[in-house]
């Protein structure tokens, strides 16, 4: 958290049984505000625009550097770079679209899984420490392009009777229920598709920086308060919360990315 940030969330002199009346600082919303870093006539940028910013030029600059130049014997940078984009290639669009249909969305899905990865592990690093995908904002975004690829793809494969058909579920042998699993077919793949694509990874990157904030308040908090034994066990909880979240970070860049495919398939697969 930043310092200010910090300032705005807790009360750092709160101890147990102290006589200033307050108790434990709980965590809460509060910890995802952030004080503007600049303003632009009435646009405020802050640090998580700050590390969405850092994130992008990361992203960029690693496969322009790893790939600007490639070698036929490549260097070690570019060993780097070839085995995270083989990583995405073989292990998620080969194995949802097929090698065929799924190299020309290769670009998409490298690019998608590492700036969700590298947005996700900001919650780990010193002075950062705030997971840019925990606001909303950013993975509603990322869940917009794949909806929009998504929609288009469907359109251009099927036409505009092909594309109703894909989004309802049209299938005439289901009978009388047929209307009744149509609409809820529209609103599902239309509505909440997107949704929940976005809130999958932003409630987890939510939940998990809630947590670690929790255990590294309750560290201060208890060795603020003579506390020490105790101390010592939430510290510990805090360190084993950074590995956690390290698995969580890198399984929900994974997730977000299998279902862009899993989504991009079927607007390539044939209606029946």
């Amino acid at each position: 958290m930043s310092a200010d940030q910090t300032q705005l969330a807790f009360d750092w002199s709160c101890r147990i049984m102290s006589d200033n009346g307050c108790g434990f600082p709980a965590p809460g919303l509060q910890s995802f505000l952030f004080q503007p870093i600049a303003e632009f006539g009435g646009f405020e940028f802050n640090k998580v625009m700050l590390l969405a910013l850092i994130t992008t030029l990361l992203v960029v600059s690693f496969f322009w550097a790893a790939f600007g130049k490639a070698k036929v014997v490549p260097g070690k940078l570019q060993m780097v770079g070839e085995a995270g984009y083989d990583f995405v290639r073989r292990n998620i669009v080969y194995e949802t679209l097929g090698k065929k249909e799924g190299e020309k969305y290769v670009p998409l899905m490298v690019s998608l899984f590492f700036f969700i990865w590298i947005m996700n592990i900001w919650s780990v690093i010193p002075l950062a420490q705030f997971p840019v995908s925990s606001i909303i904002a950013f993975p509603m975004v990322l869940a917009a392009i794949v909806w929009l690829v998504w929609v288009s793809l469907t359109f251009k494969r099927h036409g505009f009777v092909g594309f109703f058909k894909n989004v309802t579920g049209y299938d005439k042998s289901l009978g009388p229920v047929l209307p009744l699993v149509m609409v809820i077919e529209f609103f599902s793949n239309l509505l909440v598709r997107p949704f929940t694509h976005a809130v999958r990874l932003f409630a987890n990157m939510f939940a998990g920086h809630l947590m670690l904030v929790m255990f590294t308040v309750a560290s201060w908090y208890l060795l603020n308060s003579w506390m020490i034994p105790a101390a010592g066990v939430s510290f510990v909880m805090t360190m084993v919360m950074i590995l956690f979240e390290l698995f969580v970070q890198a399984v929900q860049a994974y997730v977000f990315v299998l279902l862009a495919c899993s989504y991009i398939q079927g607007a390539l697969a044939e209606h029946h």
